[in-house]
């Protein structure tokens, strides 16, 4: 008897264990992910992942952490290492001896680059630090350390370094592979349009000929079975994103004295490197504003302005000429270099030899930079070095402002970015420590947005499938009074009440009429002459005709008919128009120390901030 309390409780005990288990198996993030409400800040603490600092390894953390909060960046690492699984192994381990530019390529290089070393190992290092533990849990970056020393061949010093240099070195070595593997893949994709014969060169077609069993050589109709492939596969080659990190600008130099504008260069980038001013308080805009302006630069060769100078030199020389001869010889050059201003100025006319440069005139030109493609993730470095040619190296403490929305561009090529993470750097110049803020944001399938997309198995839309409730069937054979149309509006099937604008929508037609009553009524017209006495129905016209007086409410109901769908109507609206609330949580990680804050500190963080990574937003994207 004393026992039975004990097992009660024992019991008790159990299924509750037994519920909390269920609960975090079905939906675990209502833990860790949920509202203030729901989740105590002792059990969000403990989502993210930190990061040992056995030595001086500070700037490495902060750069992992703040990588690992980017959710396009994540996005391309398990594209691109899927892809490199998927395909077949010989396309990355293989390639040419020379270059585009005859120059000998060094294979080992090439095929490190194409295998995605780096890549890979990033991915596996992100997935770590992005797990959702429900307690303490600290990992170590050597793994992927040992990765960067394998892949560039040589080891990284533990002494104090830049976070910033490591993240230009780790970006450009990203960019390589992917740019490495898609050549690669697009030479694999030019070998398999040469496989026939017909579209062999020249020079592979003999030893084709010659090979009686080469494995590429397919007959004709399995060439033509393969063209719906080919254009596919260059369809998505077409389509295939790039490294999100990956921009480029272009730099428009225009000439203050002919205004000839030569062909601007693209350059690409992986991170906006923007000095900051020396002064006490300053803005992220004014450090645009200093390193996009315009810039004016003296002393310039101007290709056009060379080419008048040459046709004015030739024109000097003219009238000199002994012979009839020579002055052809002169007039004929004279319109090659018209003829090259007319074409391209940049171009240096055939057999014609110009002024030397020396004596070319000297002008004045606008050097203008603009971003031409615009990263998906847009990394900032915001430069504090201050460099007094009598003295060492300075930190520049000057507090700087920075938004959480980011506008660039133009007004017609405009674009959004929004703040998911920053480095912070506190001490002097040639020493201190790194700090990361990273912001609580939930990325597919851990979170699931509603967003109404395309129809698919894994949309969150509705599927095309029909449902199994069928349409709502009106009675042919109801009175016409209004007692009648008041009783066939509620003798709609399935019990559902349709508002006024409903029915009278172009979705009218869909509501199928039940069939009409073979029970005669005083009012059928069935029943006229030449009716047969067995087969008194109403006809379907008829019956279109009582649906559609059903239809019409009474005058008495119009206005609730009317109240209730402006009703409808705010609900729909108020539906598609309500978006989920920004997150506000940001976690500061410093190594494997871990806080909870908010948008307010981060923002605050003016004095040290020193990295910003922003992401594009999106039209068909909701706030997270």
């Amino acid at each position: 008897m004393p026992d039975k309390p004990l097992t009660v409780l024992t019991y008790a005990a159990s299924a509750s264990l037994a519920a909390v288990a269920l609960v975090y198996f079905f939906n675990p993030n209502q833990f860790i992910d949920g509202d203030s409400s729901t989740s105590s800040a002792s059990t969000r603490k403990k989502g993210v992942v930190g990061l040992v600092n056995p030595a001086n390894d500070c700037f490495i953390n902060s750069i992992l952490q703040s990588l690992a909060g980017l959710g396009d960046l994540r996005l391309y690492l398990i594209r691109e290492v899927h892809r490199r699984q998927l395909d077949d192994a010989s396309i990355y381990t293989s390639g040419p001896e020379k270059d585009d530019q005859g120059k000998h390529v060094d294979l080992a290089k090439l095929v490190g680059l194409q295998s995605g070393a780096v890549t890979q190992g990033l991915k596996s290092m992100l997935d770590q630090l992005n797990e959702r533990p429900i307690y303490k849990k600290t990992i170590s970056a050597q793994s992927f350390i040992a990765v960067l020393e394998h892949a560039f061949d040589r080891k990284i010093s533990r002494a104090q370094q830049d976070a910033q240099e490591l993240l230009q070195i780790l970006a450009e070595r990203l960019s390589e592979e992917y740019h490495a593997g898609k050549r690669a893949r697009e030479r694999y994709r030019k070998g398999l349009r040469c496989i026939n014969g017909d579209g062999v060169p020249p020079s592979s077609q003999e030893d084709s000929q010659n090979s009686e069993s080469d494995p590429l050589k397919v007959s004709a109709a399995a060439s033509e079975l393969l063209v719906p492939f080919f254009a596919a596969d260059k369809r998505v080659a077409e389509e295939e994103e790039g490294f999100p990190l990956e921009g480029q600008t272009e730099a428009r130099v225009e000439c203050l004295h002919c205004r000839f504008i030569p062909k601007p260069a693209p350059t690409s980038f992986v991170m906006l490197n923007l000095m900051v001013p020396q002064k006490g308080v300053t803005t992220l805009n004014e450090c645009f504003d200093a390193h996009f302006k315009t810039e004016y630069i003296d002393d310039y060769k101007c290709d056009r302005c060379r080419l008048d100078h040459a046709i004015e030199t030739l024109e000097e020389e003219l009238p000199f000429a002994k012979s009839q001869e020579q002055k052809e010889v002169v007039q004929a050059k004279i319109d090659r270099v018209r003829k090259t201003l007319e074409v391209d100025p940049e171009k240096p006319p055939e057999r014609v030899r110009l002024p030397d440069i020396q004596h070319a005139p000297k002008r004045r030109v606008a050097r203008h930079v603009q971003i031409t493609r615009f990263p998906k993730i847009l990394v900032i470095h915001l430069s504090r070095s201050m460099f007094d040619p009598g003295s060492y190296s300075q930190k520049n403490s000057a507090k700087l402002t920075f938004p959480e929305r980011l506008p660039i561009g133009g007004i017609v090529n405009r674009k959004n970015y929004k703040l998911l993470g920053l480095v912070t750097h506190r001490g002097t110049h040639n020493s201190g420590h790194y700090e990361t803020f990273r912001r609580q944001h939930l990325y597919p399938p851990t979170s699931r947005p509603h967003v109404e997309k395309s129809s698919g198995p894994y949309s969150a839309s509705a599927t095309p499938t029909p449902s199994n409730q069928a349409s709502p069937h009106l009675s042919g054979n109801l009175p016409s009074t209004p007692e009648g149309r008041m009783e066939g509006r509620a003798s709609i099937s399935g019990g559902e009440r349709l508002s006024y604008s409903s029915i009278r929508s172009p979705a009218v037609s869909a509501i199928s009429l039940s069939p009409p009553s073979s029970r005669p009524t005083s009012g059928s017209a069935g029943a006229g002459k030449g009716s047969s006495p067995g087969s008194k129905r109403t006809s379907p016209l008829q019956g279109v005709d009582q649906a559609t007086s059903i239809l019409a409410p009474p005058m008495e109901a119009k206005a609730e008919q009317s109240a209730m769908s402006r009703y409808s109507a705010s609900l729909d609206l108020a539906r598609f128009k309500r978006k989920k609330k920004t997150s506000d949580r940001w976690w500061r990680i410093s190594d494997d120390k871990i806080k909870e804050c908010n948008t307010v500190d981060v923002l605050g963080m003016q004095r040290d901030v020193y990295m910003l990574f922003y992401e594009m937003e999106r039209d068909d994207t909701t706030d997270a």
